[in-house]
């Protein structure tokens, strides 16, 4: 057994008046423990472990002598932990975070040589950049009426920019340009404020790679020091990590760059998880700004959690949130927010709204059509998507409208995170150059195109879902508003599957019954603000939103933070992302395997995780682990390789009673 290093510096920070931050010294390779754990550890290292905890201590002392000289708890610490104790949970986490960092980094430069130096660019540096590539690609865009629109957006967003730090909203309607005006927000609000870094979250895995490939065209020159990071939660190295692992502990990210587009699954799961690798990131969120894009998307069930957190980073960490949406959430109307007055960067959006209103509504469910009704109507229409609730209900729509128009009348395509990202974006790209063209095409997609998937049809069909997710969709409907008017045809199918709104009551829950009282045949369309305000009030009642989450507050107040790990799940059904190589990309295959070999053979790589990111799909941990176990060989912490069938235009099909989402 070695010298028990962790117990003597726990000891001697305790012994410094340090208090509950002794346990960062005691978690930096396991993890945060609970206070009770964190106690009895000081009593074994006082007892049981005394002699080799003081050989420890003398030893380094002959070393370093002042670590015999503890500086103590400062006052206003105390303070701000007697006054809120969810602040204190806070700083714990940062200290932890930073000093995890610190040791990762000494590790691998001890070990590999990599010396990994702070990111010489700040997010402020940046904005003349930003603002030449954007004139650039506006310049080569084709005009639209909506472009007047998307400048005056697009310029409020930089005059609220010049505003103190704090909470922003950004409520502005589909296709109005909000990842541009989002992007210019943070980034002059960082120089204006001296700031690090702007962190994009958006609510999909899918999207991230879209977001950041747009944010690189703007910000990366070619040959100089890339400035974009893309981090989604695709893999979990951090179990692994917390096990020990060398391997994990190198490859996980610090998010050590200037501008940064995650999930917000990795970032909130980070907020409350325990671990190291999961932690290491945290301390660089302070001193940035959040933007949290489609943040209607957020759980209810975790909204105080979550609000509470960002309400903390901005009291006490120097962060600015922006909160950009379609559909905004009534948020400040929830404890954790009801004494702050978000500043919004549209003084007035109802006329934008009223005035960028593209679309008719049509709800088709009375009677409610079969699957091939719906497939054969929609294989009429020469521009047309059909967005369904779930993989399965999107397959089976995708075979039948491939099987109406059989007749050559335009492509088929298909969307959804059962396709490797390639295969997505690159799909994402031939609907963008047909739609351009007027060509005609037809897809049939998951919801992950209600999210940051800049497309454009003369048709949408929707499967009936919540209020916002039917506005979303409704935002890929005359996108450019170059139609009178777009149609968009609300459906339930009639045949049960998952439901009879398609998968809508096992997905949405509680929100989906909100949803009917206001919108629907007769009643609002999902487009008005009004009528979305009062759906919110009535969801967060329906779904107690105000209750849940407050097991994870007490968790936090008490310092047991293995527990609050355990009750915060953003996703309740847990994926997991396998590698697949289409035949379309048959010659990267030889690449994508070497890249497995040597993570297999545990080569510790940041870099080849990031190449293998575009040919991962994802997949339900329980088909991974059951039904499709045979052909998902596992590769290191969450990532498998995917030997079985792959669609050239699904991408993986596995017969899924349980209907999963995207």
């Amino acid at each position: 057994m070695g010298i028990p290093h962790k117990h003597a510096g726990t000891l001697l920070a305790y012994q410094a008046g340090l208090g509950p931050l002794a346990g960062v010294v005691f978690g930096h390779h396991g993890g945060l423990v609970s206070r009770p754990v964190l106690k009895r550890e000081l009593r074994a290292a006082q007892a049981e472990h005394r002699a080799s905890v003081q050989e420890a201590i003398d030893r380094v002392s002959q070393i370093l002598p002042e670590i015999n000289q503890g500086p103590g708890l400062p006052a206003w610490i105390e303070e701000v932990g007697a006054a809120d104790p969810l602040a204190f949970d806070v700083l714990v986490r940062m200290v932890f975070s930073a000093v995890v960092d610190a040791d990762r980094l000494d590790t691998a430069e001890h070990v590999h040589n990599e010396v990994r130096p702070d990111h010489p660019v700040k997010a402020g540096a940046l904005i003349e950049r930003y603002e030449q590539a954007r004139r650039s690609k506006l310049a080569k865009r084709v005009p639209s009426p909506m472009d007047a629109d998307r400048e005056r957006v697009y310029e409020q967003a930089l005059a609220a920019a010049e505003g103190p730090q704090g909470f922003y909203r950004l409520p502005a309607p589909t296709g109005i340009g909000k990842t541009y005006a989002a992007g210019a927000f943070g980034l002059n609000h960082a120089r204006l404020h001296g700031l690090d870094r702007v962190i994009v979250a958006v609510p999909f895995m899918s999207v991230t790679g879209q977001n950041a490939k747009d944010y690189r065209g703007l910000l990366e020159v070619p040959g100089e020091k890339a400035v974009v990071l893309e981090h989604h939660s695709g893999i979990d190295l951090d179990a692994q990590a917390a096990a020990g692992n060398p391997w994990a502990k190198l490859a996980s990210e610090n998010w050590d760059a200037p501008f940064v587009v995650t999930t917000t699954v990795r970032l909130f799961e980070s907020l409350f998880d325990n671990r190291p690798e999961a932690v290491r990131r945290l301390h660089r969120l302070a001193g940035s700004v959040i933007v949290l894009d489609e943040v209607q998307a957020l759980p209810d069930r975790l909204l105080t959690p979550i609000l509470s957190m960002l309400r903390t980073l901005t009291e006490h960490f120097g962060v600015t949130v922006l909160l950009a949406s379609a559909t905004q959430p009534t948020f400040f109307e929830l404890s954790p927010l009801k004494n702050i007055t978000a500043r919004e960067v549209i003084a007035d959006p109802a006329p934008l709204y009223k005035r960028l209103a593209r679309v008719n509504y049509t709800w088709w469910t009375d009677p409610a059509p079969t699957p091939e009704e719906l497939a054969r109507q929609a294989a009429r229409s020469p521009s047309v998507m059909v967005v369904c609730n779930t993989t399965t209900q999107a397959q089976k729509i995708h075979e039948l409208v491939e099987q109406y128009r059989s007749d050559g009348t335009g492509p088929v395509l298909h969307l959804s995170t059962r396709m490797v990202a390639r295969h997505r974006e690159d799909t994402i790209d031939e609907i963008t150059e047909l739609n351009k063209a007027g060509h005609d095409v037809a897809v049939v997609a998951t919801q992950l195109v209600e999210a940051g998937v800049d497309l454009d049809f003369a048709m949408v069909y929707r499967a009936y879902a919540t209020a916002e997710a039917m506005q979303q969709a409704a935002g890929r409907c005359n996108r450019s508003g170059r139609l009178e008017r777009g149609q968009v045809v609300i459906f339930e199918l009639a045949d049960g599957e998952g439901g009879q709104s398609g998968g809508g009551e096992f997905i949405y829950g509680g929100a989906l019954g909100a949803t009917r009282l206001y919108f629907g045949p007769g009643r609002a369309r999902p487009d008005s603000p009004e009528a979305m305000d009062d759906y919110y009030r009535e969801r967060f009642k329906a779904t107690n939103a105000e209750g849940e989450g407050q097991e994870i507050q007490k968790a936090r107040r008490d310092g047991d933070f293995p527990r609050v790990k355990e009750l915060f799940k953003m996703i309740p059904e847990e994926t997991v992302s396998v590698v697949a190589v289409p035949k379309r990309y048959s010659e990267e295959e030889p690449r994508i395997r070497e890249i497995l070999r040597l993570l297999r053979g545990g080569v510790p790589s940041r870099d080849l995780i990031r190449e293998l990111r575009p040919y991962m799909a994802s997949l339900p941990r329980y088909l991974v682990q059951g039904k499709a176990a045979e052909f998902a060989v596992p590769v290191v912490g969450d990532l498998y390789e995917w030997i079985g069938d792959y669609d050239e235009t699904r991408g993986i099909e596995i017969t899924d009673t349980r209907s999963y989402v995207f």
